[in-house]
């Protein structure tokens, strides 16, 4: 039986994506009782969170690379803050930020709920470009974004003064429900993920990719200097 996450997501299928193949790889990986409550909290908080695809693709990607230090840019619930926290090592800590207090309320709860020690994760509340300007140079493995789509760019930018060579830096929202690949949408927001798709896919020392899951998750991949 597809999940109601599944089901809510379908209705952004891009055309020629076979529906019933999508929601089989939507629904892959299952998803916890924890995660399910915090789909509920974000679901009566009006918080858009990442879909069951792109969560799964985000602990590949924290797994792949032995993440033990992530920043995540919008805690929301703690969705994907879970997501992080499935594939990163052991011993690793997620920082994540949020301009919502009450967004890392809610995240906090998720993470304990779900026996995340609390040693394991560190919940700053402020504007986010604001917050990570102050963080450490190249110590970072993975960002993860998914807050003010209009400043994705300078996330990225941010992004690339914090991974280490080898790291990978996703944003959710990348297909912004079908409309960046409508070239007559160009609402603000719509416009900003298009200048930062093209801002990666422009940059030699990138390696990058545009799944087409959930609502669009793009990941690249910092070069090795």
């Amino acid at each position: 039986m597809r999940t109601a996450a599944a089901r809510h997501w379908e209705g952004i299928i891009a055309t020629g994506i076979d529906p019933a193949s999508w929601a089989y790889a939507e629904d892959y990986t299952g998803e916890t009782e924890a995660v399910t409550g915090a789909r509920a909290s974000a679901a009566d908080s009006g918080v858009s969170a990442i879909g069951p695809g792109a969560a799964s693709a985000l602990s590949v990607l924290a797994a792949a690379v032995g993440a033990k230090s992530v920043v995540e840019i919008g805690t929301g619930t703690g969705v994907s803050g879970l997501a992080l926290l499935r594939g990163m090592r052991p011993d690793g800590t997620l920082t994540t930020v949020d301009i919502d207090a009450e967004n890392q309320r809610l995240a906090r709860k998720t993470f304990l709920d779900a026996g995340v020690p609390a040693n394991r994760f560190r919940l700053i509340a402020g504007s986010a470009l604001d917050v990570v300007t102050r963080l450490t140079d190249g110590h970072y493995d993975l960002v993860f974004c998914d807050a003010d789509k209009r400043e994705y760019t300078a996330y990225l930018h941010e992004a690339l003064r914090l991974l280490r060579p080898g790291g990978v830096v996703a944003f959710d929202n990348a297909l912004h429900a079908g409309r960046v690949a409508d070239p007559s949408q160009r609402d603000p927001d719509t416009t900003a993920v298009r200048d930062l798709i093209r801002a990666i896919r422009d940059d030699d020392d990138l390696v990058s990719a545009l799944l087409p899951c959930g609502d669009g998750l793009l990941a690249a991949v910092k070069r090795a200097e």
